[in-house]
C-alpha cells in the first residue's frame, strides 16, 4: 500500500481547494485498504484506553464536508473499534430555541470532550462561518443586540467571528484538548452520483431531502466559504487536513492514518503504573 503522512495532506497556511485533488490512490484494493484501517483502527484503540486511563489530554475531531461526503460513514468505520465510553459523537443541526438564547460557540463548548476521551463534531462550529454565510439572513434567528438587519452582517462581524473561533480552539488547545479538522473534499461530479444513489436505492431513500438539491446549486459559494475558512482558522495547535474523498474507504484509512501517526507522537500518553505504597504490598493484595 501506498505510505502515506499527516504532512500530505495538512494544510501549511493557506488553501486553494481548486488545485487539490478529491481523489487518492492508495495502490490497494478496496478489501486490502478496509483490512488495513481495521489495523490502524485497532492501534487507535490502544491509545485511546491508554489516554482514558491517562486523563490528562482530551481529543477533539472536527469533520466537514459538503453534502453526501461520508461524514457519517467515516465516523461509523474509524471508531468503531474504540471503547464506546471513549467517544462521544455530536452531530450538529438546525439551533434549538434553548440554543438561540446562547451565543453561538455555547452549544460547541458544552459538547467538548471531557479530558480522557474522544470527541467527534460531525458538522461543527464551523457552520457559523458556512451556512450562515451563504444564508446570513439566518443570523438575525440569533436575535443579536448589533445586528438589526442583513446590512449589519458585513465583512467585519465575520472577522469578528474567526477571531472568536480561533480565540475558542486556542483556548481549548491550552488546556489539553488535542485538536484535529478534516474537510472531506469530494468533486461535484461525485456528489451527483451519490445524489442519484440516494434515489436508487431504497436503504438510501431516507437520506434524500429536495433541499440538498437546492444547496447543491450554492456549491461554488460553499466552496469559496470553505476555502476562506479553512486558510482563516488553521493554526498549528488546530490544523487542517483535507482529505481526498472520492472513494470512501480511501478517506477512512486517511483520516485514521493521520489520528494515529500525530497521537503516536505524545509520548507522554500512557496508562500510569502503580504508586509505590501499592508495590509495596503486592504480594498481599495477591494473598
Amino acid at each position: 500500500m501506498k505510505s502515506i503522512k499527516p504532512d500530505n495532506f495538512k494544510v501549511p497556511v493557506t488553501v486553494n481547494l481548486k488545485d487539490i485533488q478529491t481523489s487518492f490512490d492508495l495502490k490497494e484494493s478496496k478489501d486490502k485498504i478496509e483490512e488495513k484501517l481495521r489495523d490502524v483502527c485497532v492501534d487507535l484503540a490502544k491509545i485511546q484506553n491508554a489516554m482514558y486511563a491517562h486523563g490528562k489530554y482530551a481529543v477533539l475531531i472536527c469533520i466537514q464536508g459538503m453534502d453526501t461526503a461520508g461524514k457519517d460513514s467515516l465516523i461509523r468505520e474509524v471508531f468503531k473499534e474504540l471503547n464506546a465510553r471513549g467517544v462521544v459523537v455530536h452531530s450538529f443541526k438546525t439551533p434549538t430555541d434553548l440554543e438561540l438564547k446562547h451565543d453561538y460557540l455555547w452549544r460547541h463548548y458544552i459538547a467538548l470532550p471531557a479530558r480522557g476521551k474522544f470527541g467527534v463534531f460531525n458538522r461543527t462550529h464551523y457552520e457559523n462561518v458556512l451556512v450562515t454565510r451563504v444564508h446570513p439572513e439566518y443570523i438575525l434567528n440569533e436575535n443579536l443586540p448589533n445586528v438589526l438587519s442583513l446590512n449589519d452582517i458585513d465583512d467585519k462581524f465575520w472577522d469578528k467571528r474567526f477571531e472568536q473561533i480561533n480565540n475558542f480552539e486556542k483556548t481549548i488547545a491550552e488546556n489539553g484538548t488535542i485538536i484535529f479538522k478534516f474537510f472531506l473534499n469530494i468533486s461535484k461530479e461525485e456528489q451527483k452520483d451519490r445524489l442519484l444513489r440516494r434515489l436508487d436505492k431504497p436503504n438510501k431513500h431516507w437520506k434524500f431531502s429536495p433541499g440538498d438539491l437546492e444547496e447543491r446549486k450554492l456549491w461554488n459559494h460553499y466552496q469559496d466559504c470553505y476555502q476562506d475558512i479553512i486558510s482563516r482558522t488553521t493554526k498549528p495547535h488546530a490544523p487542517w487536513f483535507v482529505v481526498p474523498s472520492d472513494d470512501k474507504p480511501t478517506a477512512r484509512y486517511i483520516v485514521a492514518k493521520i489520528l494515529l501517526d500525530t497521537l503516536k507522537k505524545y509520548d507522554d500518553i500512557r496508562e500510569p503504573e502503580l504508586g509505590d505504597d501499592i508495590k509495596a504490598n503486592i504480594n498481599e493484595y495477591r494473598n
